[in-house]
């Protein structure tokens, strides 16, 4: 399975909040750091806004910041509600038209894969992605590395 391009940048902007947990920051910041557009980032800001994952505020002073603790933030949950489906195949599809659906035994067996996957990610949390902190921190510029 291969998470959206959408949902990859949801999960690092998670962790750049959680780790600079200074407040707020910016969307130039968080672009700046990993490399990737604003524009696209101001879109997952939204929806991880939108869905109460992050607080935005805009104008002076304001910027992103988590909206609750990064241990109540399950990465199930986030990528649930990132993918627009998680529809590994056609007959997971409401629409799907696939001819051999009412004999194929793969239906069952993604289905179980996929539960499996996604129990996994049940068990974590925005925090387990923030335990190697230093070295993320030096790697996104968060934090200088010692001399």
């Amino acid at each position: 399975m291969k998470l959206t391009r959408f949902t990859d940048y949801s999960l690092r902007v998670l962790m750049y909040i959680g780790l600079k947990n200074t407040g707020r920051v910016t969307i130039r910041e968080i672009s700046d750091a990993y490399r990737v557009s604003r524009n696209h980032l101001m879109k997952v800001v939204s929806n991880l806004s939108r869905l109460g994952y992050v607080a935005a505020r805009r104008g002076p002073g304001g910027g992103i910041s988590l909206a609750k603790p990064a241990d109540e933030i399950n990465l199930a949950d986030v990528i649930r509600d990132m993918e627009e489906d998680l529809d590994l195949v056609e007959c997971f599809c409401p629409k799907g038209k696939c001819v051999i659906t009412p004999a194929c035994n793969l239906r069952p067996i993604l289905q179980h894969a996929l539960k499996a996957y996604l129990q996994s990610l049940e068990k974590h949390t925005l925090q387990d992605l923030l335990e190697s902190g230093s070295k993320l921190e030096i790697i996104l510029g968060i934090k200088q590395e010692a001399a």
